[in-house]
């Protein structure tokens, strides 16, 4: 069974067949979800689809692209959802370099310094979003020491990979992985061992090959642990064990 570390299932595009695509996850091998929010509405709802389908849990935050109108104060509000049942991280935060239309990067700097405060308050893991941020990112994390956390859809370098490796980070990849110019990506998986790495999909973003380009879903995430058992050399079914048993231990899931 596999574990799909990172998946929207609050957002819009899955309105039409939201409850048939969830329900029939099961069958299609998948045994546990993780769906971050990116605001407050968005994180009301990860928690909400939680509470009506056992497998999937949440997480909760303000996404860089997402945090604009952020005030401290809203903070409370993101603490609050933290304490419900079944929210296992604060996320997805972080930095987002690549749109100009983004808010200021100070200003994204500052939400993602609260919230790994809060995350160390809580003792509670975070997911992070970073997006041409490297060398901002790694800063703000090692600001906080006591915070464990996953660098989600891992686009750094290999070089970075280690040294999160070395923090005590975890790192994930999505379909991206199975992309013909992946190669960045291929390497950092390659460089760090097995037991520091988890599967996703960002649904519905970023379908791997040979679906690339359709809406993305958890039933996918099969063949970025195929690809992450051929990088690593091992039998597909040693890898979907090793991600499920890594992500449940990172989101301390029974």
């Amino acid at each position: 069974m596999l574990f799909d570390t990172h998946a929207h299932y609050d957002a819009q595009q899955f309105d039409p067949d939201r409850e048939a695509t969830l329900a029939g996850l099961p069958e299609r091998g998948v045994s546990l979800v993780v769906n971050p929010g990116c605001d407050i509405p968005s994180s009301e709802a990860a928690v909400e689809l939680a509470g009506r389908f056992p497998f999937l849990y949440a997480a909760v935050g303000f996404h860089p692209e997402n945090c604009a109108d952020y005030e401290p104060a809203q903070l409370e509000a993101i603490q609050a959802l933290a304490k419900k049942p079944k929210v296992v991280a604060i996320g997805e935060i972080g930095l987002d370099y690549y749109w100009e239309e983004n808010p200021p990067r100070e200003h994204q700097q500052r939400v993602f310094r609260d919230q790994l405060a809060l995350a160390d308050e809580l003792d509670l893991p975070v997911i992070v979003h970073d997006r041409d941020a490297h060398a901002d990112s790694l800063e703000a994390v090692r600001q906080f020491p006591r915070v464990r956390g996953v660098f989600h859809c891992f686009s750094g370098s290999a070089e970075m990979a280690r040294e999160l490796v070395k923090l005590g980070w975890m790192l994930s990849f999505t379909g991206v992985l199975t992309y013909r110019n992946a190669r960045r990506a291929v390497e950092a998986a390659g460089a760090v061992p097995i037991e520091r790495l988890m599967i996703e999909t960002d649904s519905p973003y970023m379908a791997p090959v040979p679906h690339r380009g359709v809406r993305n879903d958890s039933g996918y995430v099969r063949y970025v642990c195929e690809k992450l058992a051929e990088i690593k050399g091992i039998p597909y079914d040693e890898c979907a064990r090793i991600t499920l048993e890594n992500g449940k231990r990172f989101f301390c899931i029974a």
